[in-house]
């Protein structure tokens, strides 16, 4: 189970301590799925779901989209692609498609820039390829107008009947726009569950077929999942999940209102947009909310260091760290010392990773920054699974603690409905 430090944060509580009794409360909320919005936890249960459902056909499709070509499209917005391109990018590398003999795995649908689109197109090239389209409805514009482009540039490649072949379908079971769609013509098919909402649907067949694609090992992700989630539902204030959520709460009630989430990998960068989604939509409403800010390290210290460390004191930080490297990194010996960090030669690269952000814990504790700790034991299938599940469960338990509903999104709606009235217009 992933490890909490919160000693970074314990100067900043009052003398009344973190609220365990509020946590232990909207646990029980949450576990009954009795409360606000209970009728979309399905994600409590989804890994073990996966393993006795979908999962040998999400296999099976991934490996024949893997020898269909060299590119999959991934075609969704929001949680229809974010935790996807986390898991890619984290457990492969930001540069997975460049790998040799890699199944290169973009995203589409996600964006209404030309430019992009375009890019996209060209990048894309003569190579054979697949599209994984997403949207539990189907009539959300930016992917429907992406799937709209991906299909055209699949018949012209292969003609109507072949592109088919080539199009798997992610969305609701039974009915919606893209559902119909995908009966009508005949796509293969894969479920967005009624009871998961896409925020919380990477371990469905949403982050699952794309993660397979790129090579994951999916069912190792699912097996360690299930066993995460067992563990922290442990009803006691040992768990990390409400020393989080708690954490986070007696902070927030104390005048930090945005929270940064650090990384010390550049891996991890689309994690942090997928955490950014799943606290943003699921706490910001009613007026209140932790506003959720993501930066990488050792990077941004050099552009927004100066601002964490002497500007507006309303910031919380909460830093991932992996305990171990995926590989050795020396530095190496140079004749005449001209930069004179010889002292350095033979060290590994990774501990000095670990002094650097001990020193800049440190440096932010002092300048008023409360600081929580995350601790992964490696960047691998499980590490992955235990940070979804660690995010989601904290999440949702935090979310109730403020009284608001961690599973609707009433202020993106309202956006939709502004645009489209618009567009109708034309």
């Amino acid at each position: 189970m992933l490890k909490i430090d919160l000693t970074g944060a314990a100067e900043f509580f009052d003398g009344a301590g973190l609220d365990c009794a509020a946590a232990a409360e909207a646990h029980r909320v949450l576990a009954s799925r009795t409360g606000a919005g209970g009728a979309f936890t399905g994600w409590l249960d989804l890994p073990a779901r996966m393993e006795n459902g979908e999962l040998n056909r999400i296999l099976a499709a991934a490996q024949n989209i893997q020898r269909q070509g060299e590119v999959l499209l991934v075609v969704g917005i929001g949680g229809s692609y974010l935790g996807a391109r986390a898991a890619i990018e984290l457990l492969r590398t930001p540069s997975h498609n460049e790998l040799p003999g890699a199944t290169a795995v973009y995203f589409l649908g996600n964006t209404l820039s030309p430019d992009a689109v375009n890019e996209l197109i060209a990048v894309l090239g003569d190579r054979d390829f697949c599209v994984n389209v997403i949207s539990k409805s189907g009539g959300t514009l930016e992917p429907a107008l992406g799937f709209r482009v991906a299909k055209a540039l699949l018949q012209q490649k292969y003609g109507r009947n072949g592109a088919k072949k080539r199009i798997y379908v992610t969305t609701d079971a039974n009915k919606g726009i893209l559902h119909d769609i995908a009966v009508s013509e005949g796509y293969e098919r894969f479920t967005v569950p009624d009871d998961v909402g896409g925020r919380f649907s990477v371990l469905s067949a949403v982050g699952l077929l794309p993660m397979a694609v790129a090579g994951i090992d999916v069912e190792a992700v699912l097996s360690a999942a299930a066993r995460e989630l067992m563990d922290l539902d442990l009803r006691s204030p040992e768990n990390p999940a409400w020393q989080y959520a708690a954490a986070r709460q007696h902070l927030y009630r104390r005048g930090k209102s945005i929270e940064l989430l650090a990384c010390y990998e550049p891996s991890f960068r689309y994690m942090a947009e997928w955490w950014k989604q799943l606290f943003g939509e699921s706490e910001g409403k009613n007026g209140i909310g932790i506003y959720p800010a993501s930066l990488e390290y050792n990077a941004d210290l050099h552009s927004m260091g100066q601002y964490i460390q002497d500007g507006p004191r309303t910031l919380m930080e909460t830093v991932v760290r992996f305990e171990r490297p995926a590989g050795s990194c020396k530095v190496p010996f140079v004749m005449g010392d001209p930069d004179g960090l010889n002292y350095l030669a033979g060290r590994e690269l990774f501990e000095i990773q670990q002094i650097a952000a001990d020193a800049v814990k440190t440096a932010h504790i002092s300048g008023g920054v409360p600081n929580i700790v995350l601790s992964v034991p490696q960047r691998d299938e499980a590490g992955f699974a235990a940070l979804v599940c660690f995010f989601e469960m904290s999440c949702a338990i935090s979310a109730y603690m403020s009284g608001v509903n961690p599973f609707d999104q009433p202020g993106v709606e309202e956006y939709k409905k502004n645009m489209f009235r618009q567009l109708q217009a034309l």
